[in-house]
């Protein structure tokens, strides 16, 4: 996952309760969730109304990944 280690995740974790409190965390979590949500239903309906958006998906998906070499005088 991203090269995220457990260590990593508490530390992160950590800080996020330091900055928000442990009282928004919920509504932090809760407003991710529903993102996450909504994003998956606007995808579903693309793909179900524009077929090339799904093959477009695909392709992208299963294309691999494009390495760039940059030379240096």
């Amino acid at each position: 996952m991203f090269g995220l280690g457990m260590p990593e995740l508490v530390v992160i974790l950590v800080i996020i309760v330091i900055i928000f409190g442990a009282g928004k965390l919920p509504e932090i979590g809760s407003g991710i969730g529903k993102g996450i949500k909504k994003r998956k239903r606007k995808r579903k309906y693309w793909v179900k109304r524009r077929p090339r958006y799904s093959l477009f998906i695909k392709s992208v998906q299963q294309s691999p990944p494009v390495i760039v070499r940059v030379a240096v005088p």
